[in-house]
């Protein structure tokens, strides 16, 4: 198994035997597809209900993406996506408070996201996303429980993928 072809990115571990994502058939692929995109929607509707900083919620789609890719891959499990994004967005909007929005704040907020992520390993590479849109446009402490809330739809969203990934093992 060592050297047969890898469709993620899924780094190689002890257990070499471990399965890899595979490509489903289309109907399986816009199914699995399907809770990404409606938790996303709902999480836009939720910002534009309560805030007008639409941009500081892009890095979620990212996440969304990421978990429809592979939901079981580790940089998609529940704990690697909250620590990572709720962290990065409470460093990134610590320096727009230390520094004030701009290109200081962001690299200060880069750096001590990545080494959060480093240091906790819990590597979730839109999190860095997050914390330059905090950075350069917090605002309100109001952004950041609205932020963790949108947090919490995608945590249900890993959720739900992997419960859908698990019944089309089964049934498949």
């Amino acid at each position: 198994m060592a050297n047969a072809p890898r469709e993620t990115l899924e780094p190689i571990k002890e257990e070499e035997a471990q399965s890899f994502r595979r490509r489903m058939s289309l109907k399986g692929e816009f199914a699995l597809a399907l809770m990404p995109t409606a938790t996303i929607i709902a999480v836009l509707v939720l910002v534009e209900i309560f805030s007008r900083q639409r941009l500081l919620f892009a890095s979620l789609a990212s996440s969304a993406f990421l978990i429809y890719l592979d939901p079981q891959h580790s940089t998609n499990s529940v704990r690697t996506l909250a620590l990572s994004q709720i962290g990065a967005a409470i460093i990134g909007f610590a320096a727009f408070s230390i520094f004030g929005e701009g290109y200081l704040a962001a690299s200060a907020a880069m750096l001590a996201t990545i080494t959060l992520m480093i240091l906790a390993d819990a590597m979730h590479p839109p999190a860095v996303s997050t914390a330059l849109g905090f950075a350069f446009r917090a605002n309100s402490e109001n952004n950041l429980v609205l932020f963790a809330l949108a947090v919490g739809l995608i945590v249900v969203l890993v959720i739900l993928q992997n419960s859908s990934v698990w019944l089309l093992k089964r049934y498949s």
